[in-house]
């Protein structure tokens, strides 16, 4: 189990990846985002897009898909987190691509009221295949501390 003590302000980890589908694309857009440019070639064609892609929201359920993965798979003893900030999409998303997701701890605190958990800050920066940032965010991350043994 991953807890609050062990980690390092600094590090940076790399959470992994995911392949975006034309399939899921308009799936999201349907039931989440219905503007044209995430629903139709031709529409998208006619924005700054040129062509069809993901809505920002389903790029971030996507990130938020790898990282919970990969914090399951580590035994975080994560507990949420109370916000997003200076959350930016940099560069469109389509179809085809392939994102990559890399966060770096910017500082841990440890709560004062509750002296059981901590909180830590995080930097998220998404690119794609080719290395290109798509997405960045600042997060911050309840997590349990140590039991006492």
């Amino acid at each position: 189990m991953i807890y609050f003590e062990d980690l390092e302000v600094g590090k940076e980890s790399y959470f992994g990846s995911v392949e975006v589908t034309r399939e899921e694309v308009l799936e999201f857009a349907r039931k989440y985002d219905p503007q044209p440019f995430h629903l139709s070639d031709e529409a998208a064609a006619k924005t700054y897009f040129g062509r069809l892609s993901a809505s920002g929201w389903h790029t971030c359920a996507m990130v938020m898909g790898v990282i919970a993965r990969k914090v399951v798979a580590e035994e975080q003893a994560g507990l949420g987190a109370p916000g997003i900030d200076e959350l930016r999409w940099l560069k469109p998303v389509y179809p085809g691509d392939t994102l990559h997701v890399r966060g770096q701890i910017l500082e841990k605190t440890p709560s004062r009221s509750k002296p059981e958990i901590g909180s830590f800050r995080t930097r998220t920066t998404v690119t794609n295949q080719d290395d290109v940032p798509v997405l960045t965010f600042t997060s911050i991350v309840l997590i349990r501390r140590r039991p006492a043994d």
